[in-house]
């Protein structure tokens, strides 16, 4: 469990780039380098956390996490990955301060987009290499690439991958006519858990009214139920959630400040929870950071056993292909926009993020290296 921990640590320490970035992290320090899962079963999370709300990279770390350790390795992950952007947007908030060397921060950040651009082209990479094995798999790609970039939020992640994993049993019936998934058992969703979801979804607006504490859990356990599409989404949801808790300026600010730091855009509530609760701002970012990740961490481990036994029958291994090849488009989309569309803005760029490729795949040159030649690149620049 502490391994994990620490392992996610590190990558929180310099997760810039956004969901499409952390998952390239992910899948090259998990996958390819430790080795804790297989890229089937990469590829399958990646999909699940897009059908389910709540922020996907986070989710996909604690299925990361839960594989390697069970539910304490899941919180462990969890703990890990999140403390870094949690503690410092706490802070951001308690001091409420410019900061001292602007462009030193920019730089930073610069570099830091940078990376994810390479990152997120080694994943790609790897996932096409292992999931584009056919013109229909090529084209399920290519669709959901256009599909998602055209789309947004809850329409674009979702129904490309439903569409998929129907055409593939559609495909699947065709050449083989048994009743093989009929004879075998269905898992249900773990209906404990949805419970405990829907208990809190419904029962927190009840009592909301009874302190500001409770009032504060309920918004962002509420926003983190129905968010789809990142932590971008975050925040039009929550400003009509929180109006009158805090100054509209806050969440131009909490926004701002998310994208400064590395890790999760969620940990945005970090911010917003500590200007919340002005006499006890650890404890209102604590309380507002666990209650939005609450209903994707519950929703994630409710229906992990479905997901699981669905691609574990004959009968929708055609799904299966197709789905894995919709997540490749998914990803392929996310990579031109946000990370390269936010990262790129020259032709200098450019080379420096082939030249970052070059060293990253073939002479294994270490992240924290990549970033540091990143970084002085930018100050050349």
């Amino acid at each position: 469990m502490f391994k994990v921990m620490w392992q996610f640590f590190l990558l929180g320490l310099y997760s810039f780039g956004g969901p499409a970035a952390h998952i390239g992290y992910f899948q090259r320090e998990f996958v390819q380098n430790k080795k804790w899962l297989t890229d089937q079963d990469f590829t399958q999370a990646v999909a699940l956390c897009q059908f389910l709300p709540g922020p996907a990279s986070s989710q996909l770390g604690m299925f990361i996490g839960f594989k390697r350790a069970g539910y304490l390795g899941a919180l462990a992950a969890f703990v890990g990955f999140t403390f870094p952007s949690f503690l410092l947007l706490t802070f951001l908030a308690i001091g409420n301060q410019q900061y001292n060397d602007v462009a030193f921060i920019d730089t930073v950040i610069q570099a830091a987009k940078l990376l994810a651009v390479v990152v997120v082209a080694d994943a790609m990479w790897g996932m096409v290499k292992k999931n584009i094995t056919s013109k229909l798999t090529a084209a399920v790609a290519i669709t959901t690439a256009i599909s998602v970039f055209v789309t947004s939020g809850l329409l674009g992640q979702i129904v490309p991958i439903l569409f998929a994993a129907c055409l593939g049993f559609v495909i699947s019936s065709q050449k083989q006519h048994n009743s093989e998934l009929s004879s075998q058992p269905m898992i249900k969703p773990h209906l404990g858990i949805v419970s405990v979801f829907a208990i809190l979804l419904l029962g927190l607006p009840l009592i909301a009214g009874k302190s500001e504490l409770l009032n504060l859990i309920n918004v962002f356990y509420q926003a983190g139920s129905f968010v789809f599409g990142g932590g971008h989404v975050v925040l039009p949801l929550l400003e009509p959630l929180m109006e009158g808790m805090v100054e509209p300026d806050t969440f131009l600010s909490a926004y701002a400040s998310a994208q400064l730091v590395p890790g999760p855009m969620f940990t945005m509530a970090s911010y917003l929870g500590a200007s919340t609760i002005s006499e006890s701002p650890f404890i209102g970012s604590l309380l507002a950071t666990i209650a939005v990740f609450l209903p994707g961490s519950l929703l994630l481990f409710a229906f992990l056993p479905t997901w699981s036994a669905l691609f574990k029958h004959q009968r929708l291994q055609e799904s299966i292909l197709l789905v894995n090849a919709c997540v490749v488009g998914l990803l392929g989309s996310a990579f031109i926009k946000p990370v390269i569309s936010t990262s790129i803005s020259s032709v200098f760029d450019v080379i420096a993020v082939i030249v970052g490729f070059y060293l990253l795949k073939y002479r294994n040159i270490p992240v924290w290296g990549l970033i540091a030649l990143f970084v002085g690149y930018q100050y050349i620049m």
